[in-house]
C-alpha cells in the first residue's frame, strides 16, 4: 500500500508516539533514579498499613482450595468472609475461629498461620516474591549492571 522501497525516512511519521513515549520514559527514569537515592521506607508503617488491609485474601481462597473446596467457592466464602471483616473493623488476624466458621466449617486454628511473611514466602516460583526468588532477581540484575552479565543470555525471552 504505497510503501517506499527504499527510502524509508517517508516512515517516520508513524513513530512519533513512540519517540515521543521514549522522551516520557527518559525523564521519568531520571526523576525515579534520584527519588530512588532518598527515599526512606518506614518498614513498621508499611506493615501495620498491611495489616489493616486484606491482602492475605487471596490466601485465604488458596488455603480453603487446600481443604478441598473449590476455588469458586473459596472466591464467595472469602469475599463474604472480608465482608463481614470490614464491617466489624477487624482484621483477618483479629477474627475469631466461630467469626470464620460461619463463613466455612472448614477453617481451622491454622488459618493464624497464614501471614505476610507466609503469604510472600509461598510464592517461590520464578519472578516471585519468595526471599529465594527476590535474591536470585537481584542477583542477576546487579550482574547485569555491573556488566558481567551484559549478553544475548540476558536479553533472550524466558
Amino acid at each position: 500500500k504505497a510503501l517506499p522501497l527504499a527510502y524509508n525516512r517517508d516512515m517516520q511519521e508513524d513513530k512519533e508516539g513512540l519517540f515521543d513515549t521514549a522522551d516520557t520514559l527518559h525523564s521519568s527514569l531520571k526523576i525515579f533514579a534520584k527519588m530512588m537515592k532518598t527515599i526512606k521506607v518506614d518498614v513498621n508503617r508499611v506493615r501495620d498499613a498491611i495489616k489493616r488491609d486484606y491482602i492475605l485474601a487471596t490466601d485465604l481462597a488458596d488455603y480453603l482450595v487446600k481443604k478441598g473446596l473449590p476455588f469458586r467457592e473459596a472466591h464467595t466464602v472469602v469475599a463474604k468472609l472480608s465482608e463481614h471483616a470490614v464491617n466489624k473493623h477487624k482484621s483477618f488476624h483479629e477474627l475469631s475461629l466461630s467469626e470464620y466458621h460461619k463463613f466455612s466449617p472448614l477453617f481451622s486454628e491454622d488459618v493464624y498461620n497464614i501471614t505476610l511473611e507466609s503469604s510472600v514466602a509461598a510464592r517461590n516460583i520464578v519472578g516471585g516474591t519468595s526471599p529465594q526468588q527476590v535474591e536470585t532477581a537481584l542477583t542477576r540484575a546487579r550482574e547485569i549492571l555491573n556488566g558481567t552479565k551484559w549478553n544475548k543470555e540476558s536479553h533472550s525471552e524466558e
